[in-house]
């Protein structure tokens, strides 16, 4: 019996820091028990380098992410979606085959004032609690218990 990988969508408005830091942190904890995407509701079109460079200093590559609008995804098969902003959060649409919706705001690097350093101190610090929320979401994920809750203990 072949199960086929739950599709993962991680939504922010601009999908230019904080959906591509967790794409990236969720694509390598899953493995390939799934498939994860990232997308926006207002994507800026690009993905912030500081993202790409605070990843790369724990070993992960987001280099050839791009920014994508979440209607991408509307004729896809996504099970799980997270939000990571407030605003995705309240635009986010229900995706057909949609089980779980979760909700885990962070804040956004990009807005951070300051000098080069404090803002790139703030990208690894969101970078940091970004990881452990996924981290922690991916060890109850990979171990099964996620694939095979009923639909109606999804969270919203």
């Amino acid at each position: 019996m072949s199960i086929k990988k739950p599709d993962i969508l991680i939504l922010c408005t601009g999908n230019s820091c904080r959906s591509h830091m967790a794409e990236g942190v969720l694509r390598h904890a899953v493995g390939d028990t799934a498939t994860v995407h990232s997308a926006g509701s207002d994507p800026t079109g690009e993905v912030h380098p500081l993202a790409v460079q605070v990843l790369n200093e724990i070993g992960l590559d987001i280099s050839a992410h791009t920014s994508k609008h979440m209607n991408e995804f509307l004729d896809k098969d996504i099970k799980v979606v997270i939000t990571v902003c407030d605003n995705a959060d309240q635009a986010c649409p229900q995706f057909p085959g949609q089980v779980r919706r979760y909700h885990w705001p962070f804040p956004d690097p990009a807005k951070m004032e300051g000098s080069e350093d404090e803002v790139l101190q703030f990208f690894r610090q969101v970078r940091d609690q970004i990881r452990l929320i996924f981290d922690m979401y991916a060890a109850g994920f990979t171990d099964g218990a996620e694939l095979f809750k009923p639909a109606d203990s999804a969270a919203s």
